[in-house]
């Protein structure tokens, strides 16, 4: 038996609060910049994205509060600061664009989620407009209603049997 292809790895993290905070509208991926054992512990899953926002200054792109925790293994080599700016790898198009659309109102640019392509960390990243409190209450409303739905259809499944 061969190897299996598996260009995508489970999610190392999510930012979790993105879709509860923010209507994503246009998501992009794009490289990480790591230092030392960084990847080590991103595989290990000791990254937390909670409170992790993106910038873009001088035509690059860097993602903030994002907290990697140091490798318990590590070396010299170690950063020492877990929640250091960390530069994104995007081409220059994307970057003008992604520029372009986060400079209208009440937009901004989200970190979704890190993950591990064909042996490289990536960081996909996403356009996102804030969520009202009552724009929450709404969409709570409908996932509400959609269980309801759902349960309602598994009962009349177990009923026709």
């Amino acid at each position: 038996m061969g190897k299996k292809d598996s260009t995508f790895d489970k999610p190392l993290a999510q930012n979790k609060k993105a879709s509860h905070d923010y209507f994503i509208e246009d998501t992009f991926e794009a490289g990480m910049v790591l230092t030392g054992t960084e990847i080590k512990s991103l595989r290990g899953g000791r990254a937390n994205m909670g409170d992790a926002f993106a910038t873009i200054r001088n035509g690059e792109i860097f993602l903030h509060n994002m907290h990697i925790s140091p490798f318990e293994q590590g070396n010299r080599h170690n950063p020492t600061d877990p929640t250091r700016a960390r530069k994104l790898l995007m081409h220059k198009v994307q970057i003008n664009k992604l520029y372009g659309l986060s400079r209208q109102e009440g937009y901004t640019i989200v970190p979704l989620k890190v993950y591990t392509r064909n042996g490289y960390a990536k960081c996909l990243i996403g356009l996102g407009r804030g969520k009202k409190n009552y724009d929450k209450r709404d969409v709570a409303a409908k996932k509400d209603a959609q269980r309801e739905i759902q349960r309602a259809l598994k009962e009349k499944q177990k009923v026709s049997y």
